[in-house]
């Protein structure tokens, strides 16, 4: 995967396998950095990514470099696939690992019949309010840091859209799903609110995103792997 300093300031499409607990921000800056080390480019080229991926999850993040910078909103709006787990029986305040349990819930009423009965109200169009550790902003200041400080914040519900929702793996209290949905929709609030339906609660504990549009993590690399690459001649 040999690039020439031409060929990523024309612009490339770099598919990487962000790592777990890494930000979004430091694989860029990863491949930023390889790229200005091996191939001498300068500090001020154009490279950004198309769609944040919290520390916690894994998978597809697709970076953009150069003049396909300008193709990163295009890609942002394209359809979501991801795979994980929720674990039912509790809740936390970032609906995920993130944070410490603040509730318990019984399960003993949750079988698999219930599961699947539940399932078709999270398909098609539904409302949803964002995690408050969310990188949404108000009054110019990130969800999450108003969270973290302590403060009661409310946040708005949206429409987004659940294209697919298919259960995987039952082995209570896990269940593990596959869901492909559109921009904006927020997977922890998912596993909150599939909680709630299910008269209990629940929370993420594994997150993978598998694919942007036509575009697979099948078909990507870690951010070591693709500095080792660089370096092939």
């Amino acid at each position: 995967m040999t690039k020439t300093p031409e060929e990523i300031l024309e612009g490339q499409v770099l598919l990487i396998d962000k790592p777990l607990k890494w930000s979004s921000f430091q694989a860029v800056n990863k491949l930023k950095y390889a790229l200005i080390r091996n191939l001498g480019l300068s500090k001020k080229f154009k490279i950004g990514h198309a769609g944040t991926l919290d520390p916690l999850a894994t998978g597809l993040l697709i970076v953009c470099t150069g003049k396909f910078t300008k193709r990163i909103t295009e890609i942002q709006g394209q359809a979501k696939e991801y795979t994980g787990t929720f674990k039912l029986g509790a809740t936390t305040p970032s609906y995920d690992l993130e944070t410490e349990i603040d509730e318990n819930f019984s399960i003993d009423h949750i079988n698999e019949s219930l599961i699947y009965q539940i399932l078709p109200q999270f398909i098609g169009e539904i409302d949803q309010k964002p995690p408050v550790f969310s990188a949404i902003k108000k009054d110019g200041i990130r969800m999450y840091e108003h969270a973290r400080a302590g403060a009661e914040v409310e946040m708005q519900s949206r429409k987004t859209t659940i294209h697919e929702f298919e259960i995987t793996r039952i082995a209570l209290p896990e269940v593990d799903f596959r869901v492909v949905c559109s921009k904006g929709t927020y997977i922890r609030s998912l596993a909150h609110d599939f909680g709630k339906a299910l008269n209990s609660g629940a929370h993420l504990t594994v997150l993978r995103r598998t694919k942007i549009g036509d575009y697979s993590v099948e078909n990507a690399v870690s951010p070591e792997n693709f500095e080792s690459n660089l370096l092939k001649k």
